[in-house]
């Protein structure tokens, strides 16, 4: 049986984790811990075999932050990711994970730019968030060796029932309104199932890395909010009507670039040895909106 140790007790994507591990209790032990205060360091983590870091502050408005809220970032983000790794690697865990993010390759491509994140792509975060994650990455990654694995995710735009961000803010415009802009755009996402699966295999495996997992599909923002709209009985039309207007908004609002953008991995980058697209878009959209 593998014992998993989950750093951050309240994240949405460890508390899934959680459950879709302990579908196989006979497999999977998991422990949660909160490490938003000292008390972690105290905490024995000798039994485990891996440490999945998903503790951090999330992406937010990073345009006008102070001095301090961006030192919090690097505080969180990065010193104690780099900590809790330290930690389990003394400890004699096998297998650190952690929870990176896609944003450390800059924000979305303008409405009408195509973005294309390839293997040979170099991070190149566009603030103090992005920063963070991938400073963290550098400070695990010298740990890695024959007797402690690190693998880090980098994992796209994460989606499903309870998931915070823009898609929420999607779903109620697609079960409000009769019409959306129809905005030609491709953009890599991940359901939490997926992700999950995805994780768990890394687990099973005990593999170490960077890795780019994502739906075996791109998503065209429009789309997806007409399938959110059937998902609950509605009819949405897309019109092109409104896209020079959106078009003209998305130079002085960031959000619309964010929502019709441009921001995609190369489906090659996300391939794995073992399938864990467990879930196709249209069900994904389904088991997230019912």
């Amino acid at each position: 049986m593998k014992q998993v140790l989950i750093t951050g007790k309240n994240s949405y994507v460890g508390n899934s984790l959680e459950k879709w591990l302990l579908k196989n209790p006979d497999k999977y032990e998991v422990t949660k811990i909160s490490v938003r205060d000292e008390n972690w360091q105290k905490h024995d983590f000798s039994k485990y075999d891996v440490v999945f870091q998903v503790a951090g502050i999330a992406h937010s408005d990073t345009g006008n932050a102070s001095q301090k809220i961006k030192q919090m970032y690097y505080d969180v983000n990065t010193d104690l990711t780099i900590s809790i790794a330290k930690k389990a690697k003394a400890s004699g865990i096998k297998q650190f994970i952690f929870m990176s993010s896609m944003i450390v390759y800059g924000d979305s491509a303008p409405i009408g730019q195509r973005k294309m994140i390839t293997k040979e792509t170099v991070p190149h975060p566009a603030n103090f968030y992005g920063d963070s994650k991938i400073q963290a990455e550098i400070g695990i990654k010298v740990l890695n060796d024959a007797d402690f694995s690190v693998a880090i995710i980098r994992p796209p735009m994460i989606y499903g029932k309870g998931s915070k961000g823009n898609y929420p803010i999607l779903s109620k415009v697609a079960q409000k309104f009769p019409i959306f802009p129809d905005i030609d755009n491709e953009r890599s996402m991940l359901h939490i199932d997926n992700l999950c699966e995805f994780t768990r295999l890394i687990i099973e495996n005990q593999d170490s890395g960077t890795f780019f997992p994502q739906n075996s599909k791109y998503v065209k923002t429009s789309e997806m909010v007409k399938v959110i709209a059937k998902a609950h009985g509605k009819h949405i039309v897309l019109t092109k009507t409104l896209n020079p207007f959106i078009k003209m908004m998305s130079q002085k609002i960031g959000i619309a670039n964010k929502v019709f953008g441009n921001l995609s991995y190369d489906m090659s980058m996300s391939d794995y040895k073992e399938d864990y697209r467990v879930v196709n878009f249209d069900k994904s959209i389904h088991l997230t909106e019912i």
